[in-house]
């Protein structure tokens, strides 16, 4: 069939669209005993031997708590229109309690003016994973009092800063946070409890749904409330299979449906709690929860990286759980034992994740249905590769330019289908603190030589500036 006779897809993105990048504040920020800041978990899950690679941690990080000016100046170089960051809530309520250290809120008042002033929309994420030690002393996120010392917070960043910042996320991939930090234990605070995991999930969404009352108690009514989801796209390895169907629904509940069923639509899924009901009664959600985590949303973050490939078990296949999400003897997804992983088709990113850009198109437009006339942001995509200065001190990563050309293009399909897609933040603005990978994953548009703290803008940045500039997509060049 000719060109002609198919409906083109847009060349160019809707004239409002949002080109941001993302980050997070331990991954960056450095300055970890500064101006009243005390431990989070991932302060102590990083300096307890054996936990990230090579025992590296978020100390120093890209120093930005110090370069903030200087990066905020790339990011306006870089023609960003948009740049989402998250606070560090023990930088700012040192104990998770009690009144806010202002030291620690002025970093983020001054990071802010500094974006405005350089034309830039500041979008802030309230949580992104790094919990106040102490907090997590007092029994962390199983313990239903987080959620409520979670909305003080928010309240104090929405007092802080809502006159000025119009975007907020109160979560970030809360999967992550109940499940490869309560079950897993891969990332902070490291442990291992699958039933502690889904009560985890439980509180983190009541702790969305009160963050979100919060703000909006505090916050002029023009600002929107949004949190990220990084939902599996989960597909079944053999999709005519009764088992492989059924098991990709199992994945699919306990990194979706866990969340946007009480988020979206009031309710968890009955498949989730059935399947789970032989560790836990669900007796962590009393009368009202529902309703309190049920709050409209204004706008949805969606993460994607990679999809998901499922079957049911072979009960006498052996061999280590290829899901992604690293290496431990403890699954982060409870009760499934009867579900196996296994490597999607296709080429490989540094963190062994199949690119597969179809599958950011599947997932918004199964948003796009799940919850229709809800604006989207795409809050995460990117990916990790082994990027070098060449002789010149330049740096070619012609990979991720393909990456991200393939990613975008199916961002602008689905706008082209009707989604309503209004913002697409890089991740990352540059290489930092990879979690338990420590500085061994380099997922930057930007290089940092983490010795000297320079930043050199990687063929990526100057593709995605040029996008952003234009409101297209360039054509990848030299790939």
């Amino acid at each position: 069939m000719s060109d002609s006779a198919t409906p083109a897809t847009p060349v160019t993105f809707p004239p409002a669209f949002l080109w941001g990048a993302a980050t997070s504040a331990y991954q960056i920020e450095g300055a970890v005993r500064e101006d009243g800041r005390t431990p989070s978990i991932w302060d102590t899950f990083s300096h307890t031997p054996g936990k990230t690679a090579g025992g590296e941690t978020g100390d120093v990080a890209n120093d930005h708590y110090h370069r903030y000016r200087d990066d905020v100046a790339m990011m306006a170089d870089l023609n960003l229109n948009a740049y989402r960051f998250s606070v560090s809530w023990s930088r700012v309520q040192p104990t998770g309690r009690g009144p806010a250290v202002q030291r620690g809120l002025d970093f983020y008042r001054k990071l802010v003016d500094e974006l405005l002033a350089k034309g830039i929309k500041p979008a802030v994420t309230l949580y992104h994973w790094d919990l106040p030690q102490e907090l997590e002393d007092a029994g962390g996120w199983p313990e239903r009092d987080t959620a409520y010392r979670f909305a003080e917070y928010a309240q104090i960043m929405g007092e802080a800063l809502g006159d000025r910042v119009e975007n907020w996320i109160t979560l970030n991939e809360p999967w992550c946070s109940a499940f490869l930090g309560y079950a897993s234990g891969v990332h902070a605070p490291g442990r291992t409890d699958p039933a502690a995991a889904l009560k985890a999930a439980h509180h983190l969404n009541l702790a969305h749904g009160l963050g979100t009352k919060a703000l909006r108690s505090v916050m002029p009514a023009r600002n929107t409330v949004a949190l990220s989801l990084n939902t599996s796209v989960v597909r079944p390895l053999s999709p005519g299979d009764p088992a492989d169907v059924a098991a990709a629904r199992k994945i699919d509940d306990l990194s979706g449906g866990i969340f946007h069923g009480p988020i979206l639509h009031g309710a968890y899924p009955e498949t989730l709690l059935e399947a789970t009901s032989s560790l836990t009664d669900w007796s962590c959600i009393q009368d009202g929860d529902l309703d309190l985590i049920h709050q409209p949303l204004d706008a949805l973050g969606l993460n994607y990286y990679t999809p998901t490939l499922v079957s049911a078990a072979d009960p006498d296949a052996k061999g280590p759980r290829a899901d992604g999400h690293g290496a431990s003897e403890h699954s982060p997804w409870p009760a499934t034992d009867d579900v196996a992983f296994h490597q999607s088709p296709g080429e490989q990113t540094e963190m062994g994740w199949s690119v597969d850009p179809t599958g950011l198109y599947d997932l918004i437009m199964r948003y796009n249905r799940e919850a229709p006339g809800l604006p989207i942001y795409i809050t995460e995509n990117g990916a990790a590769y082994d990027d070098k200065p060449d002789a010149d001190g330049k740096v070619h990563d012609p990979d991720r330019v393909a990456y991200l050309h393939g990613h975008l293009s199916e961002v602008r399909r689905a706008i082209a289908d009707g989604a309503d897609v209004r913002g697409y933040y890089l991740w990352s603005l540059m290489d930092n603190f990879e979690w338990a990978y420590g500085y061994d994953k380099r997922f930057g548009a930007v290089y940092v030589d983490y010795v000297t703290q320079q930043r050199i803008p990687k063929s990526s940045a100057l593709w995605y500036a040029r996008a952003a500039k234009t409101g297209t997509l360039p054509e990848p060049e030299g790939i």
